[in-house]
This record gives structure tokens, sequence and C-alpha cells, in this order.
């Protein structure tokens, strides 16, 4: 790896610093990067297209928006882990200069995780399209009431879930929103999507799991407003008749790993706390 672009999270000043170390040590190793802040979009990161890498400072949050744009120049991803739990980082702030230099040799494997794409339209015109490597979220907005969320899959009718929103996660998604809402954790290496409402009233309560070839229809009835929420950014102000239609992106998020091709499993005994 000659060029890697490092993208750190602004509001956190210990990731800067890092930021600037991890530079300084990838220039002495004759490698050029970059840092850049990672809430920057758009053409201000467009030169991660030319990176053999990115690294990013911060949690999973800095990572989720990392991963439209890498996805997108099909870039891999190597976090350290700045924030709570991290579990799509890779590295530590004390264990990076250890590991990394396996990583500038090629001794790593790439995991690649699904991404889920969904396009809002009002009254048939468009709203918007948006690509989510953890999930999309149908949900009400300031107010604090219900939603009629009229489902489809594959055209199909569902449900008509009544509930605070509905979310529908990739596996990587799974260990997020979806599971504090009840859903079931997935594997990440699996095909699927699943859909989980938040907080369903006299409704629909289970979590459903489809295969990831599935198109997912939402038709938002409601005499407020709902938002439509894309990795946990409000992307969206939805109203009464609009639609939010989910499938599986076109993109892959793509993931520098130097752990066993299995660590996921230890993984979720190490972040969820769990003990045998």
């Amino acid at each position: 790896m000659k060029h890697i672009g490092i993208l750190h999270h602004p509001r956190l000043p210990a990731a800067r610093l890092l930021a600037e170390e991890i530079a300084a040590w990838l220039a002495e190793r004759g490698v050029t990067s970059r840092i850049d802040s990672a809430l920057e979009e758009g053409e201000k990161l467009a030169h991660l297209n030319h990176q053999d890498m990115v690294i990013t400072l911060g949690g999973d949050g800095t990572i989720l928006r990392a991963a439209r744009l890498s996805a997108m120049y099909n870039v891999p991803l190597l976090g350290i882990n700045l924030g709570r739990v991290g579990f799509l980082t890779e590295f530590t702030p004390q264990d990076w200069q250890e590991r990394l230099p396996a990583v500038l040799k090629g001794q790593y494997w790439v995991e690649e995780r699904i991404m889920l794409r969904a396009s809002a339209s009002r009254q048939a015109q468009p709203l918007g399209t948006f690509d989510a490597l953890n999930d999309v979220v149908v949900g009400r907005g300031e107010l604090a009431r219900v939603l009629h969320v009229e489902a489809s899959v594959n055209d199909t009718p569902l449900t008509t879930y009544v509930a605070d929103g509905v979310i529908v996660a990739t596996p990587t998604g799974s260990t997020a929103y979806a599971l504090s809402a009840g859903g079931p954790i997935l594997s990440p290496d699996l095909e699927a999507m699943l859909i989980i409402p938040v907080a369903p009233h006299l409704a629909f309560n289970r979590a459903l799991v489809l295969p990831a070839g599935s198109r997912l229809t939402f038709a938002v009835h409601t005499y407020h407003h709902a938002q439509l929420i894309v990795d946990g950014q409000g992307e969206a102000r939805l109203v009464d008749g609009d639609v939010v239609q989910v499938t599986i992106s076109p993109y892959r998020c793509r993931f520098v790993r130097t752990q066993p091709r299995n660590y996921f499993y230890q993984s979720l005994v190490e972040k969820l706390h769990w003990r045998t």
C-alpha cells in the first residue's frame, strides 16, 4: 500500500492527534496519506477513489459515514476504535503500531458486507436515493405518535405496522438499532435483510428475515410527518402517502481484517459482555 486516506471524527480531539501521528508514521515508511474530517462528503472526499485503503479514527458511526464513499470507490476500510463498542473497527489506539505493518505488507484479508439502498418518493416523484451499511428506518417525527406503515415484499402485501417505526437492517446492522429493538443477531456473511418494527402497538411484532434479493416497499400513512433515517442520519422528511423502497445496494463495504476469519463470534462475547 502506497496511498492511504485517513478520516477522523472532528469532535474527538484525540482522533485528530492520532491521525497526525499515523500520517507521520506512514511517511517514514514511504506511504503518502491525506487527513480529512469524516464529516466531509461528496467532492471534498473524491480523492478517496485514488487511495489503496482508508483508515477511520472514531467509533462505528465514523465507519458508517466512511462506508458510503469507500464502497462507491471500492476502497477497503480499516477502523481504529475511539468509540465505545467498535463492532466494525479492527485496531485500537494501543495496538495499531504493532499491527499496521502487517497490513502494509499485504498480510490481511478483505471482508465484504452487503449494504442497503433506500429510495423515497412522493406522488411518484423521487425524494432521494441513499445507501446504508447498517440500517434504514422509517420512523416517526418529533411528535410521539405512531405511524401506520403498509409493508409489501416483492409487491405482495405483508402487513401494516402500527408502530414508532420500522427498521430494515443488514446482517451488519443486526447488532445495532435492530438489536435494541429486540431483533436477532445475524452473522455478517449472510446475504439477508431483517425487518423489525419499533414499539409496535397491537400489530405484528415479530422480526422477519428475508433473502437479499427481496424488494421491500413501505407506504407511510400519518396525520403528521415521519422521517427516513439512514445509518442514524435523517435524510428525508416523509408525509402521508410517501413511499420508501428498500433493496440491496449495488455497492459492498470492504473491511481490512487481520483477525481470524471467525472473529465475529468472539467479538460478540467481548462487545456485548457475554460470559460462559
